[in-house]
């Protein structure tokens, strides 16, 4: 990674400060300065006015206001498209050596405690991890956790999934922005519950909830890129707002460099497709897996605005997917993002 964003953005003025978000309530005595501005949405935002008020959170980028003048960016967005062309896989990371052989054994069904237990091992970061989350009161047992395959057990193939997952892509994502710590932030936020929500849709349809748990994970992971591209840009350009299109095209290309950073790490066939089907404009021929990951990145994306009150939390997205997904099923997902991430992160995390 160092190759990359050493290379092609360089060290990046600090963050500026910027705006609260536009909340849909009145602003707080001290703006939070580093928090930027945010598009608000009303309780009804459709799919498109959620992206572009995230990416414009994401990007530290503000809201026109009635009467402001807007730009296009055209130029902006050429040198942007210009520079992304640069972006060279191969100077990611790679995931961790032990992670395509544990996703394997765990993919079996019969794989026995002490067999992951002994792939786990190998990575001294992944046996800490699986140790502090089954120490959590979430997993707490009626009796102290005395060895990591007792720890491996209680956290079972799914949870062992998320905690491996987890641990592999959360430094990528937080260090895909460079020295903008609020975005990496965001990204991570974003991705949990992105990942949490595919997974709760897919499990409802009985689908592959490991597979799409990783769609959601990954489905950002190169717009960390656009976020220190267009840092780099900024610095040179005029401070006028710019409009919806603007926006959208740089939330277009994270989603494909995302889908190139996937390819690269060889992750399964139908995540790379579900991010390949996320690229297009929904036309009704999403697989399973890709209709699931449509719907989660919106509804994280809403749940995020929410915590940073740019979104009210009573927003209802329940109709917004018309014939593709009942509205009572995308009512009951909001509703189980909301609970699992009103816990303890830390409880929370592999749930």
């Amino acid at each position: 990674m160092t190759t990359f964003w050493g290379r092609h953005f360089g060290a990046t003025n600090p963050e500026p400060p910027a705006a609260r978000p536009g909340a849909l309530r009145p602003p707080a005595p001290t703006p939070d300065p580093e928090s930027p501005a945010a598009a608000a949405c009303a309780s009804s935002c459709s799919p498109a006015e959620i992206s572009e008020s995230f990416h414009r959170l994401l990007f530290a980028l503000p809201a026109a206001t009635e009467g402001t003048a807007t730009s296009s960016g055209r130029a902006m967005l050429k040198r942007l498209e210009l520079l992304s062309t640069r972006f060279d896989v191969r100077s990611l990371p790679r995931l961790p050596a032990v992670l395509p052989q544990l996703l394997r054994t765990l993919k079996n069904d019969t794989a026995a405690g002490a067999e992951l237990a002994k792939l786990v091992g190998r990575d001294p970061l992944m046996v800490g991890e699986v140790m502090r989350v089954t120490s959590s009161v979430h997993y707490r047992a009626a009796q102290p956790i005395g060895s990591l395959r007792q720890a491996v057990i209680l956290l079972g193939q799914e949870g062992l999934h998320r905690v491996v997952t987890q641990l592999a892509m959360m430094p990528i994502l937080q260090a895909s922005t460079g020295n903008s710590t609020h975005a990496g932030e965001l990204l991570w936020e974003h991705a949990e519950r992105c990942a949490h929500a595919c997974a709760w849709l897919t499990k409802s349809d009985g689908g592959d909830t490991f597979e799409a748990y990783l769609a959601g994970v990954v489905s950002h992971t190169g717009t960390g890129a656009v976020v220190r591209l267009l840092r780099q840009l900024l610095t040179d350009a005029p401070t006028q707002a710019l409009d919806s299109r603007f926006i959208m095209e740089c939330a277009a290309l994270g989603t494909k460099l995302s889908l190139q950073a996937a390819c690269y790490w060889e992750l399964p066939e139908r995540v790379i497709a579900a991010l390949d089907e996320n690229q297009q404009a929904q036309d009704g021929s999403d697989s399973q897996l890709g209709g699931a990951l449509r719907v989660a990145d919106t509804v994280a994306m809403a749940q995020v605005l929410v915590s940073h009150e740019a979104l009210p939390a009573d927003v209802d997205l329940g109709p917004a997917w018309p014939g593709s997904h009942a509205p009572a099923k995308i009512r009951r997902c909001q509703d189980d993002l909301r609970q699992h991430f009103a816990a303890d992160p830390a409880a929370a995390a592999p749930a």
